[in-house]
């Protein structure tokens, strides 16, 4: 760069530009200036200051107006300017500090929401299921005992006749019944049980995250800020012993209707497969839940739960507390509850989780089965304890373990916590 200014003379025209160039390199020989019409042609070293001084003033007085105009408009422009992003600073600022205190107060709300969750669902796992399982275990046993029935066929096991023959014949037919009826009764209740009470959990927390956003906040834990007071949420949680204590005895009676039709043409020296027993066993619970015509109850969710919470009250015996407790609440969450449970959404988690269940009876009798086949007069026995390890205690029942471990049953509940279904 520097060798070609120094072979060329090098011309630089600044017209009507306050701006010069005060200092250049000492070894560039010639440099030629022209501003307003005066001309510096000599070596920088030798430069004519004072020439240059009244080529800048003269430059001064010809534009001093233009000059003191865009002065004044690029300082009001400045001046604008810091006024807005001062504002802008502060807005933002302000607009940061809300969404940081936002942020903490959605953080205490779901901290605090995680908190009720866990106590409701620690009340529904440690105390509500458990004693409705333990309820349901004591009138299986009352209502499908088959205690007396085996003590006649030992009674008549030696004699001989018409007669004797026929009334044995009549004791195993009922056996037969009784014994599929209590399994498939076991089956059906428990997976009913565990599922509506992760429904009560669902539905509780559901509204208690609607009032936490409601109070936007103001209002955490506490017996006065929680929309749902402590005794209506126990009262609420304590319709799970409904299906043991109301609708068990319709339950029971249109199962075995079930049974009987799906048993009857099944023979005591009929052999019979694992493959042949689960085949038989969703036959019977399918029949149940309504594919045929001829049950009495024509919604299986009345066995779990009652119309309205009129009805409730009216069967259950109402102490001094439950006078106390929000009926409009109640009935509220009951009839929230029954479209749920009506939903087809759920039956077909019904459906899921009732197959889930047989696969599993059927896992674990084939690891005592002896044969590939056997008379079903034989079996009878086995499948009339089917019911201990399904009612067990939920903290030890591998069934219930499986049914909350379910993937499409973790799935409906999210939707469930999200939004209620419609029938």
């Amino acid at each position: 760069m520097l060798s070609l200014l120094e072979k060329s003379k090098f011309t630089i025209e600044i017209p009507n530009i306050l701006h010069a160039l005060p200092i250049l390199l000492q070894n560039i020989p010639k440099l030629h200036f022209q501003i307003n019409n005066y001309n510096f042609d000599y070596p920088f070293r030798d430069f004519d200051w004072d020439k240059a001084r009244r080529a800048l003033m003269a430059l001064w007085g010809s534009h001093k107006r233009k000059i003191m105009i865009s002065l004044g408009v690029l300082g009001c422009g400045y001046f604008v300017y810091k006024i807005y992003d001062g504002y802008r600073r502060k807005i933002t600022n302000k607009e940061i500090m809300e969404f940081d205190a936002d942020k903490a107060v959605d953080e205490a709300i779901r901290s605090q929401l995680e908190t009720l969750f866990e106590n409701i669902q620690r009340i529904s796992d440690t105390i509500t299921l458990p004693y409705a399982m333990h309820f349901l275990r004591d009138r299986l046993s009352e209502k499908l005992d088959l205690t007396y029935f085996m003590e006649k066929l030992m009674q008549t096991k030696g004699e001989t006749g018409i007669r004797a023959a026929t009334e044995r014949f009549e004791l195993w037919e009922k056996v037969k019944v009784l014994s599929f009826t209590r399994a498939a009764t076991s089956l059906w209740t428990m997976t009913m049980l565990t599922l509506y009470a992760r429904v009560q959990v669902n539905i509780l927390g559901r509204h208690l995250y609607v009032e936490m956003t409601r109070s936007d906040g103001s209002q955490l834990l506490g017996e006065e800020s929680d929309a749902l007071s402590k005794i209506e949420k126990q009262e609420y949680l304590t319709t799970a012993d409904y299906l043991s204590t109301y609708g068990f005895n319709s339950l029971v009676m249109n199962m075995r209707n079930a049974v009987s039709q799906v048993m009857k043409t099944k023979q005591l020296n009929s052999q019979f497969s694992m493959e042949t027993l689960q085949e038989t066993m969703m036959e019977i619970l399918d029949l149940f839940m309504g594919v045929g015509s001829d049950l009495v109850l024509f919604n299986w969710v009345d066995y779990i739960l009652p119309e309205t919470a009129a009805q409730y009250r009216e069967m259950s015996s109402a102490d001094d507390a439950s006078t106390l407790m929000d009926f409009t609440k109640l009935e509220q969450l009951i009839s929230e509850t029954r479209a749920v449970l009506s939903s087809s959404d759920f039956k077909t988690v019904v459906e899921i989780s009732l197959r889930k269940g047989v696969d599993l009876l059927v896992d674990e009798m084939k690891g005592a089965q002896i044969g590939d086949v056997i008379p079903l007069a034989k079996l009878l026995p086995r499948v009339a304890q089917l019911s201990t390890p399904l009612l067990e205690e939920p903290a030890h029942n591998n069934f219930v373990k499986l049914l909350r471990n379910a993937p499409e049953v973790q799935l409906f509940y999210t939707f469930l916590y999200a939004n209620i279904p419609r029938e």
